[in-house]
């Protein structure tokens, strides 16, 4: 296994050739349980409540996934996120009860109308990896109508925002997130942000491996091709650990496309909610288990959660909720 001390360049042809030869190191699954927009009106099976995504990350975790990245809803209306510790505490409890050692990587992106207080609140919940924008996140989509008996019905609306990261406001996420223990996933949109990588390296903010997101196909997002995905690799910098997320039909294409390269992958209903054009996916496991099968294709072993431990550098001691 690749020891995250002496992590390859994924963009050398050399390299890449060599790990062909000698084995890719075991295929991280991340599992995107729900997002923090969309809700049941786009698909039922989109889980909501903290019981709902437990027993979601439950059969991903089965499925093959070693982590799950979190959006805890707000009880009381699900169509917004939570925005308080009590919240967050609860839903992660809930998800090591069923899955005991799955690396629990909650949210700072959160959703719309938050607070940059209200994204840091899960935080104290203890994660063991929380994800951190490294861009401002503009976007514009329409919101489907929620439709009674649904909870929290609303109409149609289009969201139009950014949400305002700076430098100053990541380098406050990222020192909370180390003065906590918390390994930071670096989300990317375009190569624009590794300028900001670069920053937090040298003012020591964050630890090797990298543990770097590049995000395909999202509004403001570099476009999914193959170029693009190259070139964003080609800009990182030496110690990172790569995972790939594709939007919507972007989300196979691009996930397997890192499967081949070496990378990992995140998969799940935050990111896509149809298994294939004109069908609903039934589950987060299903989305799991079309990943493990493109890797066993690929000649790729699946990384248990111990196995993903060690590559990020993460304690081989779960986290723990009383």
């Amino acid at each position: 296994m690749t020891s995250f001390d002496d992590v390859w360049n994924y963009a050398d042809p050399y390299q890449y050739m060599e790990q062909v030869r000698s084995g890719m190191p075991p295929l991280i699954i991340c599992v995107a349980c729900n997002g923090g927009v969309q809700g049941k009106e786009s698909n039922e099976n989109l889980p909501e409540t903290a019981d709902e995504i437990a027993d979601s990350v439950h059969r991903a975790y089965r499925a093959g996934a070693a982590m799950v990245h979190v959006h805890a809803r707000d009880p009381k209306r699900p169509t917004r996120p939570a925005t308080t510790t009590e919240v967050w505490y609860d839903v992660n409890r809930k998800i090591r009860e069923r899955c005991p050692d799955i690396i629990i990587n909650d949210t700072t992106g959160g959703g719309p109308d938050m607070t940059m207080e209200e994204r840091l609140s899960c935080l104290a919940a203890r994660p063991e990896v929380a994800s951190l924008n490294l861009t401002p996140d503009m976007s514009k989509f329409v919101i489907k109508e929620r439709n009674a008996p649904l909870p929290d019905p609303r109409p149609a609306m289009v969201y139009d925002d950014c949400i305002p990261f700076s430098y100053r406001v990541v380098n406050q996420f990222a020192d909370e997130m180390k003065k906590r223990g918390i390994k930071p996933e670096l989300e990317t949109y375009h190569t624009g942000g590794v300028w900001v990588l670069l920053d937090l390296i040298q003012g020591g903010k964050i630890d090797k491996p990298y543990w770097v997101q590049t995000v395909m196909g999202y509004q403001t997002s570099s476009w999914p091709t193959v170029d693009n995905v190259w070139h964003l690799l080609r800009e990182l910098p030496a110690g990172s650990v790569w995972l790939c997320s594709g939007i919507g039909p972007h989300q196979v294409p691009m996930t397997t496309l890192a499967t081949m390269m070496g990378g990992h992958v995140r998969v799940g209903l935050e990111d896509n909610v149809y298994y294939r054009r004109g069908e609903k996916a039934k589950s987060n496991a299903q989305l799991v288990e079309r990943a493990v099968r493109v890797a066993h294709e690929l000649n790729r072993e699946i990384a248990t959660p111990a196995q993903a431990r060690q590559m990020l550098g993460l304690s081989q001691t779960p986290t723990a909720y009383p």
